[in-house]
């Protein structure tokens, strides 16, 4: 495999930001016209992410930096990072139009610590649909650690890896379908498509990804000397995960129409590093 999935993944994303940029999902116009507002991902998780006034921060696998963004509107001094140069070129016209303190990187993940310098970080945060596109959840628990001062931490809301295992393709029962544990070998998916509303296909339609189970992600970050505070379970995931089987709620969060507490289909870690 070697990293030849980098390229293919990069290709993908660099395709997909100019559409996100220009969807309603994203909502990068709320953003320029409300300099309070913040995206949906962070709101849902404020009370667990608490203070974060005057931490230094990075934002790994940024995208195209609207939660970056929200980060520094709460108060910390962000740096976002993600390996697309066509993503971060749009949230560098974000920050442009909102003049919100926000730096941007190029580098992918597992090169974080050069880039940007080991124990130079308060804050590490993590996003929904990140961790699936990294083959190994170990690197990602070393370079997470290794960004950190001691005492700094770690937020991560993720989907869960039994929603990533389920086969999406069906809304008359819950099947696994995928790996739920880590495989050397990534999952191949060529789609046309990308998960907002847009008429736009992608020409760089294949994507290699991973799924890491919960307790893969967990014993990854006691091994690399994190200290875990916080681990809930939700049954609800900001996107319609599962069509025509899920229902959104006021806050923009899908779960199950029938018995949603069946699935845990996303959850919130925090982490500290020891001192």
């Amino acid at each position: 495999m070697g990293e030849k999935y980098r390229e293919i993944n990069k290709a993908n994303w660099d395709e997909r930001a100019p559409a996100h940029a220009v969807s309603s999902d994203y909502a990068v116009e709320r953003f320029v016209s409300d300099p309070e507002f913040v995206s949906a991902v962070v709101e849902f998780d404020r009370p667990m992410l608490g203070d974060i006034s005057g931490l230094t921060g990075v934002h790994l696998q940024c995208h195209i930096g609207t939660d970056t963004v929200s980060l520094a509107r709460l108060g910390a001094r962000m740096t976002g990072l993600d390996f697309s140069g066509a993503s971060l070129a749009e949230a560098r016209k974000l920050v442009a139009r909102t003049a919100d303190p926000v730096d941007f990187v190029e580098a992918d993940v597992y090169d974080a610590v050069t880039i940007l310098g080991p124990a130079s970080q308060d804050l590490v945060f993590t996003g929904i649909g990140a961790l699936c596109w990294l083959p190994s959840i170990e690197r990602w628990a070393e370079t997470v650690a290794g960004l950190l001062r001691p005492g700094g931490r770690l937020f991560l809301r993720e989907a869960h890896p039994v929603l990533w295992a389920l086969d999406d393709a069906r809304s008359d029962v819950l099947a696994l379908r995928y790996p739920y544990f880590e495989q050397v070998e990534p999952l191949v998916w060529t789609d046309e498509e990308t998960y907002v509303e847009t008429e736009i296909r992608l020409q760089a339609s294949t994507t290699h990804e991973w799924n890491h189970g919960l307790g893969e992600i967990v014993t990854a970050l006691l091994r690399a000397g994190m200290e875990i505070t916080a681990l809930t379970e939700h049954d609800s995931v900001p996107w319609n995960a599962l069509p025509d089987a899920m229902v959104c709620d006021e806050r923009g969060e899908w779960r199950l129409a029938e018995n949603p507490e069946r699935l845990p289909a996303s959850y919130t870690l925090c982490a500290v590093r020891g001192r």
